[in-house]
């Protein structure tokens, strides 16, 4: 059943060095304010998971955080790369990094298989790609009903999985609204799951295409007002825009980055 923490607590209790982490929102409900608060708390050799590494991703890698990465695409959305998540595959910077490339189809079939305590997931796809050249992760099998030739790939079932949301009510249910993508699948294969949320509502005013996770699949919430930030969530705050085109530069330079990284996260989040 879900507990209530600060965000503070939530990651130091459950999130450990070494451990299998993802942290899904597409598009929005991007948790920005649980990648920093990792990134402050100093976690190492985690092996990231995420349909779409985009700036949180870069943070983190940026920071020293991971030692793999587990992807289906990865870039700064409308603006260009991941120069931090580059650097570190193509110069060892802060460290090594380790990748491990997928299809949006196939990462999403994953964590649907992980979500329902399979082994592997079965779909049609890969069939030329090269893909399978430099992902060993990648075979293919036939089906014993049709003799159809498939491409299956291990089920993601994380150590924790980090996710935000609009809100939670008092129970420990939690209301997620908008561009989904795959945060209930993702917290449903999770061992233990973070949702940071907005607020704490008495009701949680579920509309007819929301989706609830409900308080038996969290481990813990903690409130984290603007948590999605610079992304946005429904109802609450826009996407900052001018902040996605900004951390281009940033993310060139290894100092710009150090800097930026030592002013909005480490200063500035001291004392959440």
């Amino acid at each position: 059943m879900a507990e209530f923490l600060s965000l503070k607590e939530a990651v130091a209790r459950h999130i450990h060095d070494g451990d299998t982490l993802a942290m899904e929102g597409f598009t929005h409900l991007i948790p920005f304010a649980a990648g920093h608060e990792i990134i402050r708390q100093g976690k190492r050799d985690l092996t990231l998971i995420r349909m779409t590494p985009d700036l949180v991703y870069d943070q983190l890698i940026g920071a020293g955080c991971a030692k793999k990465l587990i992807f289906s695409w990865g870039g700064n959305p409308g603006v260009g790369s991941l120069h931090r998540l580059r650097d570190a595959v193509e110069k060892s910077w802060p460290q090594p990094l380790e990748i491990l490339e997928h299809s949006h189809a196939a990462m999403a079939c994953a964590f649907e298989a992980g979500a329902a305590g399979l082994p592997l997931a079965v779909l049609r796809g890969y069939i030329g790609s090269d893909l399978p050249k430099v992902n060993d992760q990648i075979r293919f099998i036939e089906c014993p009903f049709t003799g159809e030739r498939l491409a299956a790939v291990p089920s993601i079932r994380p150590d924790v999985t980090v996710v935000h949301a609009q809100r939670a009510d008092r129970q420990g249910n939690v209301l997620v609204e908008g561009i989904v993508g795959v945060q209930k699948e993702a917290v449903l294969a999770a061992k233990r799951s973070i949702v940071t949320v907005e607020e704490v509502v008495d009701d949680l005013g579920a509309s007819v295409n929301a989706c609830v996770l409900p308080s038996w699949a969290i481990t813990a919430i903690a409130v984290s007002p603007r948590g999605a930030a610079p992304s946005y969530a429904l109802g609450y705050y826009e996407r900052d825009n001018a902040f996605y085109k900004r951390w281009d530069a940033i993310a060139r330079d290894r100092d710009a980055f150090q800097s930026w990284l030592q002013e909005n996260v480490f200063e500035e989040g001291a004392v959440s």
